[in-house]
């Protein structure tokens, strides 16, 4: 029997950064006068002889601890509060900072962006508890308890002020993870605070589309937005979880990640146009060792398919004539099920492509029999071998991927419950 994955995020990259803010007893000084409270996603309190700069309020529990903290490094009002996405850890903790002397500022899509993400409340939250239920605590420690509207709404071409002897400028960024997304620039100190415009880490490969459900994200867009970071040659760049230092690292780290993104999107296209299929694209696709990012967020599998549905849109002929209708494969598995012999047969026939290496043949199959019989033991068993061996084939080091396995182990123990 192949071992079991851990049920926990434990050793997930992604996971710890999150988590950081748990165990954090004061703001850390990321640069003279730039302080960050750690969370779900991170807040900085950027001071100034005239008042503070916020840029985003983290979720709620985070802005609840991190009022405090900052607190004690700057007994001044915060002035003017920056959200750099539309996404709750940024936005979740408004409440905490908000004041009647202080403007909220963001995008012209930010209340796009949040209307959609309302209407569609249900479908986000079940998706994001399935995934980082575990990692980000209570959707009441996430959510504001009422909704704060922006004081002002800033357009595409950006927006500056100045604040004792700073200067802020807001850079729209929409190859970000939504729409109303902006970087935050300092010029004088040539310190962007970007936000999540790379995700939850850097160098990594961007996540193009979540399997949480949400709206995709373009691949083209975010290669923009990344060379408009890149065109500022920064020193220091703040990410919503991270502090990378350094001109000559940022460019050539930033460069690279253009480049892979260009890379694979190109190729995309091309086996588009040569005919060939989605899921060959999936398999065949992958970077050379220059252009390599790592793939603990998003993976390069999952930005070809987030690319092709980009362009082409939901219907893929591979599948058939069947895909444009609403019937699904697993309603014809009793029947399939009845010509194997019943579902412990499938079960029996997908233990032999766990024993050969094969997980994701044997999930097919499993999918089948625990469609025709859920109560099956033999099939429930097989199942998790092929996760836990699945798991073990991708190294279990993307976040995604990790807690979905996961999910799908716990929903074994329910049935069997």
């Amino acid at each position: 029997m192949t071992a079991q994955p851990t049920l926990s995020d434990e050793g997930l990259k992604v996971a710890a950064l999150v988590k950081s803010g748990e165990g954090q007893a004061q703001v850390l000084e990321c640069a003279p006068g730039i302080w960050e409270n750690r969370g779900v996603g991170n807040s900085y309190l950027v001071t100034t002889s005239e008042g503070d700069v916020l840029v985003n309020a983290g979720t709620l529990g985070d802005a609840r601890r991190g009022r405090e903290q900052f607190s004690r490094v700057s007994q001044q009002s915060i002035r003017y509060i920056v959200l750099t996405q539309s996404h709750a850890n940024q936005y979740g903790g408004l409440e905490v900072y908000k004041t009647a002397q202080n403007r909220v500022i963001a995008h012209r899509n930010y209340p796009g962006d949040r209307l959609y993400s309302e209407a569609l409340s249900a479908h986000y939250r079940r998706g994001s508890r399935r995934i980082f239920g575990d990692i980000t605590g209570r959707t009441e420690d996430m959510t504001p308890t009422s909704e704060i509207l922006p004081d002002l709404l800033i357009g595409d071409d950006g927006h500056a002020f100045d604040l004792g002897e700073r200067r802020f400028e807001i850079i729209w960024t929409p190859g970000g993870e939504t729409r109303s997304a902006v970087i935050v620039w300092l010029p004088k100190e040539k310190i962007a605070l970007v936000g999540n415009l790379f995700g939850p880490l850097f160098g990594n490969q961007p996540n193009l589309n979540t399997i949480r459900g949400d709206k995709p994200r373009w691949a083209l867009q975010f290669i923009d937005s990344a060379r408009t970071l890149r065109a500022l040659e920064p020193e220091l760049i703040l990410t919503g979880h991270e502090a990378v230092r350094g001109r000559d690292h940022i460019q050539r780290e930033v460069t690279r990640i253009i480049d892979s993104v260009q890379w694979v999107h190109d190729r995309t296209l091309e086996g588009m146009n040569a005919g060939k299929d989605l899921r060959t694209l999936m398999r065949e696709i992958a970077p050379p060792p220059a252009l390599a990012l790592t793939e603990d967020y998003g993976k390069v599998a999952w930005n070809v398919r987030a690319i092709w549905h980009e362009y082409t849109g939901w219907f893929d002929p591979a599948c058939g004539t069947t895909e444009l209708y609403g019937i699904p494969a697993l309603a014809v598995a009793p029947a399939i099920a009845e010509l194997a012999g019943g579902a412990d047969r499938l079960a029996e026939r997908a233990g032999g492509f766990v024993a050969e290496g094969k997980p994701l043949e044997a999930l097919h199959i499993l999918d089948l029999a625990l469609a025709a019989d859920p109560g099956s033991a033999a099939a429930r068993r097989e199942k998790r071998a092929a996760l836990g061996l699945l798991n073990s084939q991708t190294g279990g080091k993307n976040l995604w991927e990790r807690m979905w396995i996961v999910s799908e182990l716990r929903k074994l123990d329910e049935q069997a419950d």
